[in-house]
């Protein structure tokens, strides 16, 4: 593993870790309901962060693993690395996230996370840290407006209200009608639909909860088969990151401090 191994993982503030990924990842954005932010140090220097929070369709996560209460289980929101950091990086920076949450968080039986195989990756650093592939899904959620700027659906529906600079002051549904409609409103930004796909992956931190895992645990080489392979995006990857959630966050609202997950926090 070479240098990697000397890789460390502390948290850092919100606003740290916010400006880390508007710096390194591809989508430019941060989720701003994100309640554990870890930041990956190297000799002092930190050169990464991953942002860990609820689903934004939680009621959905939760039938993933039976048994799962509420505040059991958190996704992956974001990773981002510099290119500075050493080769391996990535999956220390998981392995080490993984144990300081299962240390300082033990009611927390499993993360899930998802790999944006429409403009990044298709998740080869989850396959390669552990993680189980149970989702394969096209995906044709995604618009590059003509600005260039690229959103993703449930951004638009989380706040369907709201006024939209892009749409001349109106909100999303105002040119829709009142109705989820992603085409209407890539029509009014001169936008294009990107297809891809959506993979996801799951990470137990209490290996006995795999015997409850309700959905099929996918082999690796299907990415392959069904034609969702893709590496460091060829497209919008030009630095190390971890395709995590795509855009299907919204940057709206969110929590800060870490509500729910500061009391559980053990010293050392």
């Amino acid at each position: 593993m070479g240098r990697a191994k000397d890789i460390i993982i502390k948290p850092i503030s919100s606003k740290d870790a916010n400006k880390i990924i508007r710096e390194l990842h591809y989508s430019g954005k941060v989720v701003n309901n994100s309640q554990l932010h870890l930041g990956v140090f190297l000799d002092g220097k930190c050169g990464g962060a991953l942002q860990f929070g609820p689903s934004l369709d939680k009621r959905k996560m939760l039938g993933l693993v039976k048994g799962t209460l509420w505040n059991e289980f958190l996704e992956l929101n974001r990773m981002a690395l510099a290119d500075w950091l050493p080769k391996y990086g990535e999956s220390r920076a998981i392995s080490q996230s993984m144990r300081f949450i299962r240390k300082n968080y033990p009611h927390i039986k499993w993360v899930v996370s998802f790999a944006d195989g429409t403009q990044c990756g298709d998740g080869t650093i989850y396959r390669a840290s552990g993680f189980y592939l149970t989702g394969i899904n096209k995906s044709m959620n995604l618009v590059k407006r003509g600005d260039g700027v690229v959103i993703h659906k449930m951004t638009l529906e989380s706040n369907p209200t709201s006024k939209r600079k892009e749409l001349g002051g109106k909100s999303y549904y105002e040119i829709t009608g009142g109705k989820y409609d992603l085409e209407s409103y890539r029509k009014a930004v001169n936008g294009v639909l990107l297809p891809g796909f959506q993979i996801r992956y799951i990470y137990f931190l209490h290996k006995d909860e795999l015997e409850n895992l309700t959905v099929p645990i996918i082999p690796f080489s299907k990415i392959k088969e069904v034609g969702a392979s893709m590496y460091r995006g060829q497209k919008t990857c030009p630095i190390s990151v971890t395709g995590n959630t795509s855009d299907s966050q919204s940057e709206d609202g969110g929590s800060n401090p870490t509500v729910g997950l500061i009391p559980r926090i053990t010293n050392g």
